[in-house]
């Protein structure tokens, strides 16, 4: 399945129009118009002096594998649909794709941090991949330059090699560096109890709750302060948690003093924390031409309160300004930074309501010569090097340009401290299906474990297990109240067994289901029960 050593034919490009035009083989390159694409060695090439181009579609003659499934990852994060699927023509598969027939698994796909948003097709007669090298949602204009969209990978994995182990060894050549903390990252973060209600006081609480749990653990767990704390300005909003706009700079009333509630968290033995949203600008003060169209959202009466000021990161003002906003936070002494939304704040979708397309039509950066995937990358850039030191997880951020960009991935969307299904499906999911990404692009974060009154403790007690002896961060989001003997005793095994360094889960049988339940944990094999009944 190696297509690296497959001929390339045919070419397909797409203009801004709309206008789709199949190229011509010439000195080894392929033509059409001003628009020339070279693929060698595996690495794709673009020039296109005058063409506004949009879309680039490169195709190989491959019959499909009888009896073969597929399974591809997501761009940002996965919402409970990861899992093995039959041939599905019409299905992008991002950045990657792994296939499985008979004793053998394959891996395709692009190297990370691509300068093009790339998916894979799989018909009964061959592969496709698709290039969107758009500006937004109108074409990039490239102008003299040469852009090196992407290099395609492949991996062949040996006679009854186990799947899991492929799409490690896979997922390794995907990425040439990635980076994790130098510490075992664990803790505690209020999210899943709290839902943005908290204030100065109750985050001191919680720290107090968390160092009661690892007391006599050498390495200090982090306390994160989540969604809540941040200043949205007297005239838009009396919300903390709205989405119009925000000041990072500041803090609401029951935040008063974030450098000094830093300390108070490094005071009791906790490492401190912090989530923030960083694409969202504040409309009393930031000019309009800092941020990106309104008009990349088609409905807004589905949007409800979509934030209107989102900052351009191709606007270098803009963009300094967002590095700012990092460097401020991670200046009040917060050693790991959580930015999140910026994928849906910037291109109005969220990962799942994409298939090949990340963003609508008709809309553009204020910089017109860049692909959408280069300017993300820069951003993730400023945000990297604004955050200094700090450990960075992202959420919302697109997993091919944020390896090597972030030390953790939130891969999967919000488990859940109010409805169990929720964690079930999304958490399990994440963990299973993006486990192989661990250390591989970075640190894979499945999410918290919501210990509330509102999820069954019988469940909540068995994700608990499963993230703890997983290898993978563990965070927890405790209600004070939910707390009782049983799940004290608890927290403090799973903390103390997170608190260092694991073998990496395997689950056994994630191939047969989306949710799966057969474990290898700490090299013991485990079998959970996610359902009621």
């Amino acid at each position: 399945m190696d297509i690296c050593q497959d001929t390339v034919i045919a070419v397909t490009i797409t203009t801004e129009s709309g206008e789709r035009k199949p190229c011509v083989a010439v000195d080894e390159r392929w033509k059409a118009g001003d628009v020339s694409v070279s693929i060698q060695n595996g690495k794709v090439t673009i020039q296109s002096p005058e063409t506004a181009l949009s879309w680039v579609r490169i195709r190989w003659a491959k019959e499909a594998l009888r009896g073969a499934m597929y399974c591809g990852d997501q761009w940002e994060r996965g919402y409970g649909d990861h899992h093995w699927r039959i041939l599905t023509p019409e299905r992008a598969l991002p950045w990657y794709a792994l296939v499985r027939a008979s004793e053998y698994t394959y891996g395709i796909g692009v190297k990370t941090g691509p300068h093009a948003f790339c998916s894979w097709f799989f018909d009964a007669h061959g592969v496709d991949l698709l290039l969107d090298v758009r500006n937004g949602g109108s074409g990039v204009r490239l102008g003299k330059r040469i852009l090196e969209a992407c290099e395609i990978v492949c991996y062949n994995g040996t006679k009854g090699e186990a799947v899991q182990q492929v799409a490690q060894s896979f997922a390794r050549k995907m990425c040439d560096t990635p980076i994790c903390p130098d510490h075992i990252v664990y803790g505690s973060n209020n999210w899943y109890y709290a839902y943005g209600v908290s204030s100065h006081s109750d985050i001191l609480k919680d720290t107090d709750l968390l160092m009661e749990l690892t007391e006599g653990i050498e390495n200090p767990p982090y306390m994160v302060i989540d969604s809540g704390w941040q200043y949205t300005g007297g005239g838009y909003s009396e919300n903390p948690n709205a989405a119009l706009g925000c000041q990072w700079t500041k803090s609401n009333k029951a935040f008063p003093d974030m450098a000094g509630l830093a300390s108070e968290i490094a005071e009791k033995g906790a490492r401190p924390g912090i989530w923030m949203r960083p694409m969202l600008a504040d409309p009393e003060t930031d000019p309009k031409e800092w941020c990106v169209p309104v008009e990349r959202i088609q409905d807004m009466g589905v949007r409800g309160s979509f934030p209107l000021t989102v900052y351009d990161p191709s606007h270098p003002e803009a963009l300094a300004r967002i590095q700012s906003n990092i460097q401020c936070i991670a200046g009040w002494g917060y050693e790991l930074i959580k930015h999140d939304f910026s994928t849906f704040d910037i291109f109005g979708l969220w990962g799942c309501e994409a298939n090949e397309s990340v963003t609508n039509d008709g809309w553009s950066f204020y910089d017109r010569t860049k692909t959408s995937a280069e300017i993300i990358l820069d951003l993730y850039r400023a945000i990297r090097e604004g955050a200094g030191s700090a450990v960075l997880i992202g959420c919302n951020t697109v997993s091919h340009l944020a390896a090597g960009l972030v030390e953790i991935q939130r891969t999967g969307t919000d488990t859940s401290g109010l409805k169990w299904e929720e964690t079930r499906k999304q958490g399990v999911n994440t963990l299973a299906y993006r486990l192989h990404q661990h250390e591989a692009f970075y640190q894979v974060d499945a999410d918290c474990v919501g210990i509330t009154a509102h999820v069954p403790w019988e469940k909540n007690k068995q994700w608990l297990q499963l993230l703890s002896e997983s290898g993978t961060p563990l965070f927890v989001s405790a209600a004070p109240e939910a707390i009782g003997e049983e799940q004290r005793a608890a927290l403090k095994k799973a903390y103390a067994i997170a608190s260092q360094a694991q073998p990496l889960a395997i689950a056994q049988d994630w191939c047969d289901t989306s949710t799966p339940s057969h474990w290898v944990l700490l090299n013991h094999e485990v079998v959970f029960d996610w359902y009621d009944g």
